[in-house]
């Protein structure tokens, strides 16, 4: 054995014999099933990918207990992330989205995706991961579209789906609505407009959107404006005097500004709730690109910002302001990826009912049928369902699962389309109208975009209808067809063994997006739960706690770390000194330290190995030294005993803790120097306990560090000799 442990050396010849020897898959035993989160398919190692090591600890973990651990990996086509990204592509080319129709639009990304993925499953290797690659599933594979159909098709015959005009979040820019997930939030200073309208001053950020106004809205308990609830006033505003009513709704805040807002239903997700508490009319302000509409006016055209400035400066020549608060402090809503603001639009929409839906999530959650650790997940999961509204699950791109909604052109005249003609020039108008003009063909093969009016008849069928039929150009939320993973993944044979699945590993960040939604589909379809046991990985974070992003300037690229000490340190680092729950601190001299931790385990296996190389081999020993080898015995019992019930508990940084602090401190630092002479001058019983308890340890350190594991196990087993063949014994 060399004097160190060589990553370098062990970890590629490694993964390739547990890969060809096919240990990657349980061959007997009793089922155990995890399925893998599917990462992006075209996405790179980041550090929180580490995090699935979890995943592969459990797995190799149950292996040695003696199950049929089955991890099945799997990528996500990752709707709106995955089309960004190639738009950032195309943009580098001096090209955008708009300059191609929908069906080629989606081939190219296809191509790009697929030119891009697998890059990932590399280096999940390069960590170790024991997943049955060749079980893999992709979001778009035929299998999994037709399961995402049959369900879309299942909800909507039973009343789930449902098309309505409803207020999103929509980013004009990347030309899509936006979950609740892919929002975020900043504080930002703007000034705040007090304006005059009639009899009353109040207070908005954003005056461009006045031209939308449909009332005006007082708090019923606001005594100075008791007497004015319920009457019509008269305002001059910028194109000539209006009415407007006054209504009173408890949403309204007196203390912000004057107590009185006006009411923008289109343009306000508050406002379009009271708007339909009190049968408000909307007024659509602003289109899909972000542009005044004609509502507006002369400004009409003109670009939300331009507007606003516009519209503030107008209001100002108009005697209209009566004050300007220049540093407002408040919370604007923008887009995730190009950090741009989002609006509040109304678009037609495809909708699921989760009221009935949710019903048995919350009993099973409750009922312990699904279990969360760290447990404070519960409660968190619980408190989501009990709040959870009607869910949208449409999104106006052009990357993902097809909605498979078809549309009859001669039925449905009022279909707004857009289109590229034979030139390339885009086109947009009601179907109805464009087909006096251009061929129904071209209008099909130059489609970018379809909107169709909420009360339009439609058929549901994953193939093209005979006859003039368009079909509806928004794709499934990611989360539809990715809630249904566990339904797709396991071949028909495996449900009766494999399902439920045992455990389901992922960010706490998307417990409510993506797993209450896979126990949601699971329940609905199957009647049964997808998983036993959930648990929420920790977030890894910088030296200083902080999330790792690039706009910070402090993402560690985790292969350099494995380049550098080994995967082995790496997965150590993530584990070592966590508590349940806690963040993950990623820092350099970590993962120093457990390369370190690594060599001392190959160290003691060669001082072990080597003093069996003994020529002159003895049999007896001291007394005392067989009282010492009782003790040695005796405190890994203890420590085995308190790494199972950890295990069993999801409570891996205890259990790794348990056997760095007795390998180290206790193995290597009491035991084997109290006994280094004996096993020096080759006494057969002392290297003997110290070998079975030294092995043993290793088969417990194996799911957190398989590689120096592997490699010392070979080394006193042989070539051939895998330590996954082993079991780790509960007396």
């Amino acid at each position: 054995m060399e004097p160190n442990f060589s990553p370098q050396h062990w970890e590629e010849k490694l993964s390739a014999f547990w890969e060809q020897n096919r240990y990657l898959r349980g061959k007997v035993g009793k089922p155990y099933t995890i399925l893998m989160p599917p990462p992006n398919a075209n996405a790179s190692l980041h550090a929180g990918h580490g995090m699935y090591m979890i995943d592969d600890v459990m797995i190799r973990f149950k292996r040695l207990r003696g199950y049929a651990s089955l991890w099945i990996p799997g990528t996500d086509h990752a709707g709106f992330e995955t089309q960004y990204v190639y738009e950032k592509h195309l943009a580098k080319q001096g090209k955008s989205r708009l300059d191609f129709d929908r069906e080629t639009l989606y081939r190219d990304i296809f191509a790009f995706v697929k030119e891009n993925s697998g890059r990932i499953y590399g280096q999940f290797r390069r960590l170790g991961f024991l997943a049955d690659w060749e079980r893999s599933v992709f979001t778009l594979d035929a299998p999994v579209l037709k399961q995402v159909y049959d369900t879309f098709a299942k909800m909507e015959s039973e009343g789930y789906v449902y098309r309505s005009d409803y207020i999103v979040n929509y980013c004009t820019h990347c030309g899509t609505s936006l979950s609740e997930l892919e929002v975020d939030h900043r504080e930002r200073r703007d000034p705040l407009y007090y304006i005059r309208y009639g009899p009353f001053v109040l207070a908005t950020v954003r005056p461009e959107t006045k031209f939308g106004d449909t009332a005006l809205a007082v708090h019923p308990r606001d005594k100075r404006y008791k007497k004015w609830v319920g009457k019509t006033i008269e305002a001059q505003g910028l194109l000539g005097k209006f009415t407007i009513n006054v209504i009173a709704d408890l949403h309204v805040d007196p203390k912000f500004g004057t107590g009185v807002v006006k009411v923008t239903p289109a343009h306000d997700a508050a406002d379009f709730d009271m708007g339909r508490r009190h049968n408000l009319e909307i007024k659509k302000v602003i289109d899909l690109t972000g542009r005044l509409t004609h509502v507006a006016g002369p400004y009409a055209g003109m670009k939300v910002k331009v507007a606003r400035a516009k519209v503030a400066e107008d209001l100002k020549k108009h005697g209209l302001i009566e004050k300007i608060d220049e540093n407002y402090l408040h919370a604007v809503t923008i887009c995730y990826k190009c950090k741009r603001d989002l609006e509040p639009m109304i678009i037609p929409n495809w909708f699921i009912r989760v009221g009935e839906l949710k019903k048995p999530v919350i009993t099973a959650i409750s009922q312990d049928k699904v279990k969360f650790y760290p447990t404070s997940f519960k409660r968190q999961i619980l408190q989501w369902l009990k709040n959870m509204h009607d869910w949208p699950i449409s999104r106006q791109i052009a990357w993902g699962i097809r909605i498979p909604v078809w549309y009859d052109v001669s039925k449905n005249p009022t279909l707004f389309v857009v289109f590229l003609d034979r030139q390339k020039t885009q086109i947009q108008g009601e179907i109805g109208a464009l087909c006096a003009k251009y061929s129904f063909a071209e209008i099909e093969a130059g489609l970018q975009k379809l909107i169709a009016p909420t009360n339009v008849s439609y058929i549901i069928s994953q193939n093209k209808p005979a006859g003039k039929f368009l079909q509806e150009t928004d794709t499934f939320d990611t989360w539809f067809s990715s809630g249904q993973w566990p339904l797709v993944t396991l071949k028909k044979d495996e449900y009766a063994a494999r399902f439920p699945t045992d455990m389901m590993g992922t960010l706490s960040d998307i417990l409510p997006f993506w797993v209450s939604r896979m126990i949601m589909f699971s329940l609905y379809l199957r009647q049964e739960v997808p998983f036993k046991d959930v648990y929420l990985w920790s977030m890894v974070a910088d030296r200083k706690g902080a999330k790792m992003s690039k706009s910070k300037g402090n993402v560690i690229d985790p292969l350099k770390l494995v380049d550098q000490y080994g995967a082995d340190a790496f997965r150590a680092s993530l584990i070592f000194g966590i508590g349940e729950g806690g963040k993950v601190i990623l820092a350099e001299d970590k993962v120093r330290a457990m390369r370190n931790f690594a060599n001392k385990i190959w160290n003691i296996g060669r001082f072990i190995w080597m003093s069996k190389q003994n020529k002159k081999l003895k049999i007896k020993s001291k007394k005392s030294h067989t009282k010492t080898l009782k003790q040695l015995k005796k405190e890994f019992d203890k420590v085995k005993a308190e790494y199972l019930t950890s295990m069993e508990k999801y409570q891996f940084s205890r259990a790794f803790d348990l056997l760095y602090e007795f390998l180290w401190h206790r193995f290597a630092d009491l035991y084997i120097e109290e006994l280094k002479d004996e096993a020096k001058n080759g006494t057969l019983v002392v290297i003997n306990e110290l070998k079975q308890v030294y092995l043993n340890t290793l088969l417990l350190l194996h799911p957190f560090v398989p590689f120096v594991t592997e490699a010392v196990w070979k080394v006193m087993h042989g070539e051939e000799r895998s330590i996954l063949e082993a079991r780790i014994k509960i007396w």
